[in-house]
């Protein structure tokens, strides 16, 4: 190939990836920019501590946390709210240097028997290899829904945006706005999809060594600790649950997240979630044959938008 033919292509890629984040950007601006936030940006307000106040560092404006994991203790909070459908955002610095065995967990979650979860979940990994980002999903207390992507940054130098749209057509993670995962409702289909149980937003740090880092054979180095995870700006956007989920399921421009154009991604974010299907995902359930005895979960060969 020739040079200046090469330098056009190189060019034209770096245009296309140009207008599709842009776009994503304006598209997600605007969103915000109508909704209005049920959370106020404070964590001391809208979270309580769930387990180890010892371990739980809040700034004194209430506008950042940090949560530290040693040999006697990790750390977690919660929600003061329930809600049904909506949108959460949440900048998070993941825990630095040798973090083998630590797991970061940001998730929705109904706490009953048969819950309904959803989940971010940061694996830990050796210095010198990534940080593995697992999504997994519970629907009527199932879940073996796992996914695992490589990011495209190190999310242990700065802060990232990490999300989680709900609606009643889709649930989709996104990072910095680029959606990684698309969950579809084909509750029409027989497939299980989180629609009725309300869910608390729960974040914790904690010793996950038995299976998060190469299925357990790498241990926690505490002589590396205390680990530190960080939370900075948060937006919570959804129907708080006050014992009608007929209110939180209807349209409205309160309740934006279940207007039509929400229904599905948009062309620009169709574009990127593949662009994140072909080069960082590395483990998908519905890939995995052998787990399942080819008898994949019925939403495998279901549309995802």
């Amino acid at each position: 190939m020739r040079g200046g033919n090469y330098k056009a292509i190189i060019m034209y890629e770096c245009s296309v990836k140009t207008i599709i984040f842009f776009g994503v950007f304006i598209s997600n601006f605007l969103q915000f920019s109508f909704a209005s936030p049920i959370s106020t940006g404070d964590y001391n307000k809208d979270f309580f501590i769930t387990w180890s106040p010892s371990h739980v560092n809040t700034s004194l404006d209430g506008r950042s946390r940090n949560l530290k994991l040693d040999n006697d203790s990790g750390a977690g909070f919660a929600s003061n709210e329930m809600f049904l459908f909506g949108q959460m955002d949440m900048k998070i610095k993941l825990v630095p240097g040798n973090s083998a065995g630590t797991v970061v967990a940001y998730y929705l979650t109904s706490d009953q028997p048969n819950r309904d979860e959803i989940d971010f979940e940061f694996l830990g990994n050796v210095e010198g290899q990534p940080i593995i980002l697992q999504t997994n999903i519970f629907a009527d207390g199932f879940d073996d829904r796992e996914e695992r992507i490589k990011l495209w940054f190190d999310p242990t130098k700065d802060f990232h945006t990490y999300s989680i749209l709900w609606n009643i057509y889709q649930i989709v993670f996104m990072v910095d706005w680029v959606p990684i995962r698309v969950y579809r409702n084909h509750g029409d289909k027989g497939v299980g999809y989180p629609r009725w149980q309300p869910m608390s937003l729960k974040v914790s740090l904690w010793n996950g060594e038995s299976w998060a880092t190469r299925g357990g054979k790498d241990k926690i180095d505490w002589s590396k600790g205390p680990f530190v995870a960080s939370f900075g700006d948060y937006k919570v956007d959804a129907c708080i649950w006050r014992g009608n989920a007929r209110f939180c399921r209807g349209e409205s421009s309160s309740n934006w997240w279940h207007l039509p154009k929400y229904n599905t991604l948009s062309p620009s974010q169709r574009r990127l979630f593949k662009w994140v299907r072909k080069y960082h995902l590395i483990y998908d359930y519905c890939q995995d044959n052998l787990r399942f005895h080819n008898q994949l979960p019925k939403e495998c060969s279901l549309p995802k938008y």
